[in-house]
């Protein structure tokens, strides 16, 4: 190759370009941050530190990460912006020197029943062109192997419009892979009618049992009984044949009820789109409830659990389906289209190959493309959502992470280290909101946010070198370099629970006995079987309903700016009542959902107004000033402080208040229960460390590691003998986990048993007794390699998880 001489002359000065080498926030005032001003390296690895709430995130991803990508979606025409997400300005007096943030954060990938790994990644689309082109016997485009696609067919008159008009025969068929059956789900519900309604009684008697169908409902259950398709005076089991058949499975019909027209439909299609059609997690509590009762999941008989059409799977590739390939662990997979040897498909194997190798390399080559996405972890689903930048050419990109190592083995974060140095020695910034030291230490540049949490933090207490974070006597830089010590002595064991033959998911028929009475940490590698241990397993053992098992998983807390902590944790109900009594009024009037709302605003305390394109802009409600409750509400008074003032109040302040007979409550007998009540989920609030938060603090300024430690609060609360946690250190600064170790001691110490599925070698080295799962992940796990106490795992040193956690406790 030809290139044109060069001569090399040193410039005068530097170029203009070369100067903007920062990026500069100046006065951002986002959430609890308090006029925050920063300077960071461009094409350097910075990382956040500060306890949670501190507003971290609020910096990261509310300020520079939304600002970027608000300044992009602007290059874009007025019209292509009317169907994009319209984003706000942060509040912050300068933002300088930004380039293109690609957010790869914690939230959960959505868990819509036909989504899978492979189809968020895109390895199943290059898969299905994969087999179109060299599957036998060959069946159709790629379209017919997916199970998103059904087939379709059909036949009918046209008009084609080309002189005189003329009428034309046409058919049309599309070959979906798509199993009929299940519709592409790969399991089919099974309902049982019994816990719909009671078939003893008539609808006019409220024969029906599904929540919030009561006897007067409009929409629902008068639409049945004035039908006249059913007598509702007869009792259901003596409904004839025909009536049975319209009650039950009748499609869509018009009908008239006191001369509206409504749409009558059988029952059972109806609970089929109206609750089945949800994500179960988005439930309510108590629908949840009713549709774990009235449902059962089982496999599809047709497809096996495949969701593919009989003629998808029956088309091969060297004796492999593509249904084959899909439930393969990918490191496998990844070795079988290695093996394929097609050179006129070589481009699309080259890339397929990428990709499957990117999941290995992250460290998730023991999943599977057929994987739902929504059953993945918050660390895997970060992890996933990095596969399809790890071989991307771009640079000088920013790209933005929110703790990548939550759900990682002390093994696995070395390899996470290595892929962010990776980004950044490739001309990238990388910013990164972390606590584990061992990912702090490797920074360029770190940004310590603090002192405190909620209003208590939003200030930068430290800006420069790790040695420098380490030296500044913050609470990060004091807690930096902590290590727990092993116990001198464990607690013994008052009974087991008996798992005997698990062989979810990749357990290979696991036999242990879990202590009760005692601290257990279950832990090893991401992937080798830990919640398939203890969420497969334990929780369907027989013997765990009589103990009383209580899981808390890593399932996001959902809730709109009308939630806050007192609506979720149950609190508002005991608050209401109390103002109620002492009032002698109704509680409803204590609710900004109900009668006592700010009829402007409709008890959001906010006036939203829509701008199409452009951001809406919200408005303080100068009718109730951002109360959100009427006048006339605010007029009544618990111990001299009205609703809107308690709900103000931080955790805190509220458990001083509520406690008996201080702060001028004074509660009367008749009112002391529910403020008893109150004081309670109180103190389950204060002792997770939530006493910062105010009640009223909507729930979407919450960050993760406070929704997982509220969501803990509220689960305290339950009547159980057995707790499971799972990865409860999630978004906890160094200095809060030994605040929850204290928690978890006093758990045991008042008679209950405590399980933890966690990674963090502070819980393990407080434990009683270690299961460590392994050696490796996916079919190189699923098998119990330690159990035993800390003290033995460190001193025999057999396992990987032995091995890190000798080394933290410097043995």
């Amino acid at each position: 190759m030809n290139m044109a001489p060069r001569t090399d002359t040193q410039s005068p000065a530097p170029h203009a370009a070369d100067s903007h080498d920062l990026i500069r926030v100046h006065g951002a005032r986002v959430n609890n941050l308090k006029d925050v001003s920063v300077e960071l390296p461009k094409r350097r690895l910075t990382v956040f530190t500060g306890v949670s709430g501190s507003g971290k995130s609020s910096l990261v991803f509310d300020t520079i990460a939304a600002e970027s990508q608000r300044l992009i979606n602007e290059t874009y025409s007025a019209f292509v912006q009317g169907f994009m997400p319209t984003l706000a300005r942060p509040e912050v007096d300068v933002l300088d020197g930004l380039t293109t943030a690609i957010i790869v954060d914690q939230q959960r990938i959505g868990a819509d029943p036909r989504s899978t790994v492979g189809t968020v990644t895109d390895a199943n689309a290059m898969l299905r062109i994969l087999f179109s082109r060299l599957g036998q016997p060959h069946i159709g485009s790629p379209g017919a192997y997916a199970f998103n696609v059904p087939s379709v067919r059909a036949s009918g008159a046209i008009t084609v419009e080309r002189g005189a008009k003329t009428a034309v025969k046409a058919t049309y068929t599309r070959t979906g892979g798509m199993c009929s059956r299940c519709e592409g789900r790969g399991t089919v519900s099974d309902i049982d009618h019994t816990q719909l309604y009671d078939d003893s009684k008539s609808i006019a008697e409220g024969a029906f049992t599904i929540p919030g169908w009561k006897s007067d409902s409009f929409w629902t259950v008068r639409v049945y009984a004035e039908s006249g398709f059913l007598d509702p005076n007869k009792p259901i089991r003596e409904f004839t044949e025909k009536e049975m058949q319209d009650f039950l499975h009748r499609e869509p019909t018009k009908v008239k009820v006191e001369g509206v027209t409504l749409t009558y439909e059988g029952l059972i299609p109806k609970i089929q789109k109206s609750f089945l059609s949800k994500d179960r997690e988005a439930m309510q509590p108590h629908i949840r409830a009713f549709v774990d009762r009235a449902v059962t999941f089982t496999t599809c008989p047709e497809c096996d659990g495949t969701r593919l059409s009989e003629a998808a799977r029956s088309s091969k590739i060297k004796g492999i389906s593509i249904a084959d390939a899909c439930a393969m662990q990918i490191s496998d997979l990844a070795d079988w289209v290695r093996g394929l040897d097609e050179p006129s498909v070589a481009p699309l194997l080259t890339a397929l190959q990428q990709t499957l190798d990117s999941f290995s390399e992250i460290g998730l080559g023991y999943l599977s493309l057929d994987r739902p996405s929504g059953t993945l972890s918050g660390g895997e689903a970060q992890r996933v959502k990095m596969i399809r930048h790890l071989g991307s050419s771009l640079t000088d990109t920013t790209y933005v992470f929110d703790e990548p190592t939550i759900g990682l083995h002390p093994h696995d974060i070395q390899r996470m280290n290595d892929l962010l140095l990776r980004l950044r020695d490739k001309g990238n910034t990388v910013l990164v909101v972390e606590h584990k030291p061992e990912t702090i230490a490797i920074a360029d540049h770190v940004v310590d946010l603090g002192p405190g949490a909620g209003t208590a933090g939003g200030t930068v207490c430290f800006e420069g070198t790790v040695e420098g974070l380490r030296a500044g006597g913050t609470i990060t830089g004091r807690h930096f370099d902590d290590r727990a010590v092993l116990k001198e002595t464990v607690r013994k064991p008052t009974g087991t629970l008996e798992i005997r033959g698990a062989t979810a998911n990749n357990l290979r028929g696991v036999d242990v006995d879990v202590p009760l009475g005692v601290l257990v940490v279950v832990t090893g590698v991401a992937g080798s079987g830990k919640s398939s241990l203890v969420h497969g397993s334990l929780c369907r053992q027989p013997g765990a309903a009589d103990a009383g098992v209580v899981s808390i998983d890593q399932g996001a807390i959902r809730g709109s700016r009308r939630s806050n902590p007192a609506t979720y944790t149950g609190l508002l109900d005991p608050i209401r009542k109390a103002f109620a009594k002492a009032n002698g009024v109704k509680p409803a009037l204590f609710s900004a959902n109900s009668e006592g709302a700010c009829p402007t605003c409709n008890g959001a305390g906010v006036i939203y107004t829509d701008l199409a394109m452009m951001a809406g802009v919200s408005t303080t409600c100068e009718e109730c000033e951002g109360k959100r409750f009427q006048a006339s509400v605010l007029e009544y008074h618990l111990g001299g402080r009205d609703i809107s003032e308690v709900l103000a109040m931080s955790v805190a302040e509220a458990e001083e208040f509520f406690g008996a007979g201080e702060a001028g409550t004074s509660p009367s007998s008749s009112s002391r229960g529910y403020h008893k009540a109150a004081h309670r989920i109180l103190d389950r609030l204060a002792d997770v460390g939530l006493g910062y938060l105010s009640l009223g603090q909507p729930l979407t300024t919450l960050s993760g590691g406070e929704r997982q430690r509220l969501k803990l609060a509220t689960h305290m609360g339950e009547k159980g003998g057995v707790y499971i946690l799972d990865e409860p250190t999630t978004g906890l600064h160094l200095a809060d986990v030994a605040q929850l170790l204290g928690l978890l001691d006093r758990l045991v110490d008042s008679g209950k048993s405590v399980i933890v599925v966690e990674h963090h070698q502070a819980v393990m080295a407080h434990a009683d007794w270690i299961i460590d799962l392994g050696p490796g992940a996916g079919h190189d796990g699923g098998r119990i390699v330690f159990e035993g106490t800390p003290t033995d795992l460190v001193a025999a040193r057999s396992t990987l998880t032995g091995e890190h956690l000798a080394a933290y406790v410097g043995t």
